[in-house]
């Protein structure tokens, strides 16, 4: 699995592995995916977000993309991804971050949700971190104004905070419409 890590982080290649490959590896290593939760961690503005690694497909810089016209304006536009045409949603436009800007570190995830493949556009990938149940605390209450049903909980690690995201059910939102609806 560090081999996989590190080709993760370090190689932004396609690691070419199915959600069910991904499995099949960690099972056997001696890897629980229930009892040990393994996350892409990933930087947006200055705050760290966590999404399931299961979920990620490959890791690549940032290029151009085709525009669409009449999209949202966090859907950057569409990549040609070896024959399947993925769009492509800018997280820090969608999370209403102020400064947006493209560099070396911007990085696209490109993620395998269902039956559907979908790129986001982060500032840049942290780490691969694997969180016990004791280090994942439920998502506060708050106010009807902020919504957080796409907020699995709050991961710590020393003393890093991190948002972990439930990728699938923001990319199946009404809104974003990428993927069907989770139930």
């Amino acid at each position: 699995m560090d081999g996989l890590k590190r080709e993760l982080l370090h190689g932004l290649v396609s690691v070419g592995l199915s959600g069910e490959e991904k499995m099949a590896i960690e099972n056997g290593n001696g890897v629980s995916g229930v009892s040990n939760n393994e996350f892409l961690t990933f930087i947006l503005g200055k705050e760290e977000y966590g999404i399931d690694i299961l979920k990620v497909q490959e890791i690549r810089g940032y290029d151009a993309v085709t525009s669409i016209a009449n999209m949202p304006e966090f859907i950057k536009g569409v990549i040609n991804l070896r024959g399947i045409i993925v769009p492509i949603v800018d997280l820090r436009i969608k999370f209403k971050l102020s400064q947006v800007t493209y560099d070396p570190f911007t990085v696209v995830i490109i993620l395998n949700l269902g039956a559907r493949v979908v790129g986001v556009v982060v500032d840049s990938v942290s780490d691969v971190l694997t969180l016990s149940t004791d280090q994942i605390r439920a998502a506060p209450e708050m106010s009807a104004a902020l919504d957080t049903r796409y907020i699995m909980g709050l991961g710590t690690v020393d003393e890093r905070m991190l948002i972990l995201v439930d990728i699938e059910k923001l990319m199946g939102s009404r809104e974003m419409a990428l993927v069907d609806e989770v139930a």
